[in-house]
């Protein structure tokens, strides 16, 4: 009972916690209306992209809090979603509604991105530049304080050229797609895999013990009248 209340405690939290990088303009809108759903259905925003010009395409990239995102998953954010947007109508013209996963070369939004994703490259765009520059590449290696530590992809073998990027200036910041992330996600994926296999098992098993229980009672209910007799 306590582990099922930690666990509870903590996807709550994870849904709660916040986006540090966030949109502007008509995505913002839709943003502040799709985020609250979402959460409602335990799923979390990751990203909304607006792109083309005379028809839109509304983007809403959305995850489980574990980062994993199912078919099943987008169709029922999609169905709760469309009627929301309807009343609160955020976009002036006429649209096309798109849910999806985040991807592999996902965008990273949380600092908890940045700590998943360690030892992953990941390409970072400053809305304030640092030291002149507004754009990096390189390994990540975590979060201090309030700022993602990135190892740049053309500092020289062993020298000390980490550098941190306070989370709160960052303007884009995203997965590069590479070997090794292709090979974590087959990973993850397969871990998934297994778990749901797994959780069908004792499913299946709950049922034919639960069905076992069921005969026996029976019998001794049957055993029980024929005593009367």
């Amino acid at each position: 009972m306590v582990d099922t209340i930690e666990t509870q405690q903590m996807a709550a939290q994870d849904l709660a916690e916040p986006r540090l990088i966030v949109e502007q303009g008509m995505a913002a809108r839709v943003a502040a209306i799709a985020g609250p759903v979402l959460v409602g259905l335990g799923y979390r925003l990751v990203r909304v992209k607006i792109s083309g010009s005379a028809s839109l395409t509304v983007q809403i990239m959305v995850e489980r809090p574990d980062g994993s995102m199912t078919i099943e998953d987008c169709e029922a954010s999609s169905r709760a979603l469309s009627p929301v947007f309807d009343v609160e109508d955020p976009v002036d013209r006429e649209y096309r509604l798109e849910l999806s996963s985040p991807g592999i070369d996902r965008p990273l939004v949380r600092r908890s991105d940045f700590e998943r994703y360690r030892g992953h490259e990941a390409k970072i765009e400053m809305e304030i530049p640092l030291a002149g520059q507004k754009r990096f590449r390189g390994t990540l290696l975590g979060v201090e304080g309030a700022a993602a530590r990135l190892r740049p992809r053309d500092a020289a073998e062993g020298a000390d050229a980490d550098i941190l990027l306070p989370l709160a200036d960052m303007a884009e910041a995203r997965l590069v797609l590479t070997d090794a992330l292709v090979a974590e996600s087959l990973r993850r994926g397969k871990l998934e895999a297994r778990g749901q296999t797994q959780d069908a098992d004792e499913a299946r098993g709950n049922a034919r013990r639960a069905n076992n229980d069921n005969r026996s009672t029976a019998r001794e209910q049957h055993a029980d009248e024929n005593e009367g007799e």
